[in-house]
């Protein structure tokens, strides 16, 4: 990571589909599926589903602020995911699908905090925003399988049916923070 390089880490559900949004974001160097907030070290994909572990399924993103700001990143992470469902997205439930904010410093707690808060007031969401906002822990990464996974398996079932009309309907309602 270079100095003007900053991260930020986002749990919205299954990690292939925040990935496959965030990737898409002019000012996003890299994004990378993995684990946080939980109390086992070295957590693998199965024993973080079976909901023991305590981590959240995240994304880490590596990005310019010069290019893409942190506020812009949380405006994102509101939209594309429902933050009112304790728990669960669609139709993945579990304490590893929970909406959560990993901040990496006090500027960021404070920048999420009052996207949370700006959010609620916009009434975006008919429901109370149930979304964590707790420091980054240690962030493990996810098995090379859950890399890039939408882009690698882009006509598997599930990235069809749920991934890909997620990722349509972002490009479109942000076409101009788009790479492409």
């Amino acid at each position: 990571m270079t100095q003007q390089q900053e991260l930020a880490t986002f749990g919205a559900g299954c990690f292939w589909c925040v990935e496959a949004i965030f990737q898409d974001m002019r000012g996003v160097e890299k994004v990378v599926s993995g684990y946080m907030g939980g109390a086992v070290a070295n957590p693998s994909y199965e024993a973080v589903c079976t909901g023991t572990t305590g981590h959240a399924e995240v994304i880490q993103v590596t990005f310019d602020p010069s290019v893409v700001s942190y506020e812009t990143l949380l405006e994102v992470f509101w939209r594309t995911h429902d933050p009112t469902t304790l728990n669960r997205q669609g139709a993945d439930v579990g304490t590893q699908y929970r909406s959560a904010v990993f901040y990496h410093s006090d500027a960021q707690r404070q920048t999420a905090e009052a996207s949370r808060a700006k959010t609620e007031a916009d009434k975006l969401w008919p429901n109370p925003i149930v979304t964590e906002i707790t420091a980054a822990t240690e962030f493990y990464t996810a098995e090379n399988y859950h890399q890039n996974y939408f882009n690698q398996n882009g006509y598997q079932p599930y990235c069809m049916m749920v991934i890909n009309p997620k990722v349509q309907k972002f490009r479109k309602a942000y076409a101009g923070l788009l790479k492409r």
